[in-house]
Parts: C-alpha cells; structure tokens; sequence
C-alpha cells in the first residue's frame, strides 16, 4: 500500500499528500519571481499610451483571471525597455499581490507577453523542469494558496506580498507528468467557462441593443397577430403622454400589529431590482409608517432613483412591506400602458436623465426626487398591444442570459470540486507511461 507524506503548509493547517508527492515553496520551483517596483523608472501619467507596448496593472486581470482587453495600458517600447526586470514572456503565471482583489491569478497570454507590470503584480515564471505553467496557475488559485494569503492579508490597502512572502507560499507538487494530466483536465472546465462568459457578453450585447432600438421605436416588432391581415409588423405611430396621464401612485395602509413580522423590501441601484432587506416585528420597527407593496406596483426610490433605484414588484415579493421613502405607482389605465414594458423603459440612459433633471440638491448623493416635476415629462409610447410584444422579446432575451449564467455557474462548482480532489491528490488521474 502506497504510504504518505504529511508535510505542513501554513501554520494552521496540515495537508496530507500522496506518496511520490512534495510540498515545495514557490522559490523551488519557479525560475523567476518579480513584482513591477520600478522606484523612479515607474511611468508617469504622460507615458501611457493609446497604443504600444502592454503595461499591465491589477485593474486588467478579471475577477477569474482573464485578462480585461480595454483594461490593458500601454507606454512606449523605449520605456518598455528601461523597466527590464518585470518584462512578462508568455505563460507567466500573474499574481495581484496587494488591494480588494489581492490573490486573483492571472496568465499572460498573447496579447500582453513581452509587456511590463505594475507594482499591484507579480510574475511567476515556472521552471519547466519542475513544474508545468498550466499547473502553477491552477495550484495559486486553490485553497492551498488562497488560504496562505488569507492568513497574512490584514485587510489593509497598505498590505501586500512582497517577492519574498510570495517566494514562500508552499505548494503541493506531483510528478510533471501528473501536473500536466491535471492541468489538462482543470483546462477543458477553464475552456467550457471561458467560452460561456464570451456567449453571455454577446448575448448582453443583443439585448442592449434590443433595449435601446425596440423601447424607441428605432425597430418596430412583426405583428404576428395582424400577420392574416397582410400587415408586415407595427406600424402605427408612437405618441407622446406624460407621465401624470400614465401613472397614479397607490398607498396600501395596514393595521399595524406590534406581534407581527413584517418582510422589509427595498430597491437595488442600476436596475438592480428588488431584494429582500429585512424581516422585523412590528414592536422593532420605530417609524409606523410602512406600506404594502403589490405584484405589478412599480417603485421609486426618492433618494436613490438618481442612480437607477427603480423596479416592478414581481410575484416573489408581493404583499412586502415599503418605508416612507419609496413611491409607489401603477398604470393610470391598464390598456394604455404596460407596466412590464415601462419596467423595460426605466433602464435606459433618456429615463435616468429624466429622474435627475427631477431632482434638486447640491450633492449627486444627496439630491431627493421631485415626484411631482417628474410628473410633467413625457415618454412616447407604441400601442399597448406592441409594448406586450416588445416586453416579451426583452423579457426572452434576460431569460436565454440568466439561464448561461446559472450554466457558467454550475461549471465553476465543478471546477472547484475537481480542484479540490486532483490538486490534493484524492482522485487520481491515469497516467499513460
């Protein structure tokens, strides 16, 4: 029976690894170790770029280490070649070292190799004798590694890991023909991740464009019910209404019962909808003012509508409780306006313009909605029956993307369970000899 070796990789934790493997640190098996400290030669705002030599920085590594194209900087090759000692070459493995997203890894690939890095990362260039890039990187992002830098991080935007704390973090090392079988399994999930990040950006994309040319009558729907009339699509003009004609608020007062628990809603910016905020009996709340919110109510923030606080009550959260601070509307007439469809309409840049030429304040965080001036403005509307089918197409297109993202998300579990078996060495890969 194959016997193991324990070896201790931090100060509080114990890991078992198999026989025939090692616990290294990174010194051991990585020929170069760098983070971007130029001192003086660190280049100043006139030497960036439009284009040029890459220059990274840990705002261009993505929460799952992909590199950010946009986020990319560039200087000059002259100043490339005076900042020498952090020149990346492909398959560098990157590492934030200091900030909120310290311990995010990265890989430099095609479009940065050669390039430099900033003081936020350091490179880890693998000895391919010892240990496989592919592997590096995979190993960095596990718990083995994370736990590590846990354990120093204090938290602090002043605290970051050196090359010599970095040179430190221990390591599970199996034989190079097994980090390569790893590696190329962990790869595979890495490339069915990547691929559906790609496709849900597109798809962000399509109904961006949805949004902006069907809520404006840029682009007008097939009607499919006016089809056996002959009629290509809508074709009917938009007109213009206020908002006072569209909209009537509502305020649903309740008895109030001291004993009962009341479910708190409250509204995200940016569209973000809405979300549960808290469950408080009566007797903990100090201000009796709250109100019910209905499925189909439509909800403005006044305090925080200038930055997109605004959202329909779907079925999930109806007969929730409302402060004070939200306004409350449905549809002054049902066949006039779709609410679903104005939930569409509150998310682009011409509806927030209007929320903020509503408002009045000297301070962008503090400035409080005008109800009542917001009223006054005017939206153009389609038929009721054309809002319905736009609705519905914008509604499909959210649906397709939330649906990738619940598959990106159970393809990130799986990784994650994979990481944990192969890169401890519970399960073990066959290896062709």
């Amino acid at each position: 029976m194959a016997t193991k070796d324990k070896s201790k990789l931090t100060n509080a934790n114990e890991v078992t690894v198999p026989f025939g493997w090692a616990i290294k640190p990174l010194k051991d098996v990585c020929i170069k170790i760098q983070d971007g400290n130029y001192g003086g030669e660190y280049p100043k705002e006139s030497d960036f770029l439009k284009t040029g030599t890459p220059f990274l920085t840990s705002k261009a590594i993505g929460g799952e280490g992909e590199i950010i194209n946009h986020k990319i900087d560039f200087i000059s090759e002259e100043k490339h070649f005076k900042l020498k000692k952090a020149q990346l070459k492909l398959n560098d493995v990157l590492f934030t070292n200091r900030g909120a997203n310290v311990g995010t890894i990265g890989l430099a690939d095609s479009r940065i190799a050669h390039g430099n890095i900033g003081p936020q990362l350091t490179l880890l260039r693998a000895n391919p004798e010892k240990i496989n890039y592919l592997f590096l990187k995979e190993v960095m992002k596990s718990f083995y590694v994370q736990n590590q830098i846990r354990s120093q991080d204090s938290g602090s935007a002043m605290n970051f890991f050196g090359i010599g704390g970095t040179s430190k973090f221990k390591i599970p090392l199996p034989p190079l023909p097994e980090q390569r079988a790893i590696a190329q399994v962990l790869s595979t999930w890495d490339t069915a991740i990547s691929k559906t990040q790609a496709l849900i950006a597109q798809k962000e994309l399509r109904k961006k464009w949805l949004m902006q040319n069907l809520l404006t009558g840029k682009k007008r729907l097939p009607a499919f019910a006016k089809a056996s009339a002959g009629k290509e699509g809508f074709e009917e003009a938009w007109e213009e209404y206020s908002y006072e004609k569209l909209l009537k608020v509502v305020k649903r007062n309740f008895d109030w019962d001291e004993n009962e628990r009341y479910k708190l809603i409250s509204v995200r910016r940016r569209s973000g909808g809405i979300f549960y905020r808290e469950a408080l009996y009566g007797h903990q709340i100090l201000v009796k003012t709250l109100r019910t919110a209905n499925e189909g109510d439509f909800l403005f923030s006044k305090m925080q509508i200038l930055h997109g606080a605004s959202a329909l009550v779907t079925e999930e959260f109806d007969g929730a409780k409302i402060s004070g601070s939200y306004i409350a509307v449905v549809a002054r007439e049902e066949n006039l306006l779709n609410m679903e469809f104005f939930q569409w309409y509150s998310q682009l840049p011409y509806f927030y313009h209007q929320t903020y030429i509503s408002s009045y304040g000297v301070h962008i965080e503090k400035m409080t909605f005008d109800f009542e001036t917001f009223l006054q403005l005017e939206m153009k509307l389609p038929s009721f029956e054309e809002q319905t089918a736009i609705a519905q197409v914008l509604q499909a297109a959210d649906t397709e993307i939330q649906l990738l993202k619940a598959k990106m998300g159970k393809l990130k579990e799986q990784k994650k369970g994979l990481m944990q078996v192969l890169l401890t060495g519970k399960k073990r890969l066959k290896i062709d000899q």
